[in-house]
């Protein structure tokens, strides 16, 4: 098998028209989870051997990079963004790869897309226009996001809102507050009210992890947002001073485990904030591949939030093909 058809025929991939059923949550169930205490330390030991006990290489690193496009949240969400800008990437998730590229890797004629387009709810319409027939969905930001302290009830209607104009996915912050005074009913009514505002489109709970002050938390937060029906988690909204890290990624999938054996139900993960170049891209995919199985590298349960990552993942394709590194202006996303 040659270079070209290698990473061709390893980029086959579930779209979310394949969703498997959703999670539906459960009951809250503190036994679940009160008990545990993750150890900071074995979590770093175990985060820091996910990139030496396993490497990627060659043709095989352009078929894992390429599914990693196809994992990601294509996301804008700055105080400037116009409709020009949301439209220019809506494009790139379109088609997020050059056509000579494309035809290199031997994927020309292949659907490659992003795995979706994160914008602020005013946006949704203008990406959903956008997108129009390209099967990639629109993810809106909502209920206050970054920090969720808005009225609850305005934080539904924003979730309504997104919804209402075209959004597939909402992004929601959960209420810090809950966490850090063990208030798990309390975080636990807010998500489950979130989803039902969801209705049919799938919700990402953001759990700003780097303001959780420990991994217990971290634990803890993930099983109760799953219990209350999150179809994601989510790390963070990229606005905390510590974003997505390894080892909190690894709390977070070992939460999905859990859930997964008490209660058979699929959640996916988003590591989100700070994930800017293909390297950091592949640990990801690593860790998911480690500790949930082939499975969770499909982008139903899988996706990673991220503006500048996109063009490093094509830099590093373009040196795999002609063994020469460009400049990132070659690779320009909006």
């Amino acid at each position: 098998m040659n270079a070209k058809t290698a990473v061709a025929t390893r980029t086959d991939v579930i779209h979310l028209s394949n969703q498997r059923p959703r999670n539906d949550g459960t009951a809250l169930k503190p036994e679940w989870f009160e008990a545990m205490d993750v150890n900071l330390s074995a979590a770093e030991r175990r985060a820091a051997t996910l990139t030496t006990r396993r490497t990627v290489k060659k043709a095989w690193q352009a078929a894992w990079l390429v599914r990693a496009i196809q994992t990601i949240d294509l996301t804008t969400l700055a105080g400037d963004d116009t409709p020009g800008r949301v439209r220019r990437l809506c494009a790139k998730a379109r088609h997020p790869l050059r056509g000579d590229l494309a035809e290199a890797l031997g994927l020309a004629g292949t659907r490659l897309t992003t795995g979706a387009v994160c914008v602020y709810p005013t946006m949704v319409p203008v990406a959903v226009k956008a997108l129009e027939g390209s099967g990639v969905p629109v993810a809106s930001v909502a209920t206050g996001f970054p920090t969720g302290l808005t009225p609850l009830k305005q934080r539904l209607e924003e979730i309504r809102y997104a919804v209402g104009e075209g959004a597939e996915e909402i992004d929601i912050v959960i209420t810090r507050a809950h966490v850090l005074n063990g208030d798990w009913a309390a975080l636990y009514d807010e998500v489950g009210l979130m989803r039902e505002a969801c209705g049919a489109a799938h919700l990402k709970a953001i759990l700003a992890t780097g303001e959780l002050k420990t991994l217990s938390n971290v634990y803890k937060a993930s099983m109760v947002a799953m219990q209350a029906g999150s179809d994601f988690i989510k790390t963070s909204t990229g606005t905390e001073a510590v974003n997505a890290t390894l080892p909190v990624s690894l709390v977070m999938v070992r939460a999905i485990r859990d859930y997964l054996g008490f209660t058979g139900l699929h959640v996916g993960f988003k590591p989100a904030g700070g994930i800017r170049a293909a390297k950091d891209a592949l640990a990801w995919l690593i860790l998911m591949k480690e500790e949930l199985g082939d499975e969770w590298l499909q982008p139903d349960l899988f996706r990673m939030g991220a503006s500048a990552l996109l063009g490093d993942i094509e830099r590093q394709l373009e040196h795999y093909v002609t063994g020469r590194y460009s400049s990132n202006d070659r690779h320009g996303v909006a």
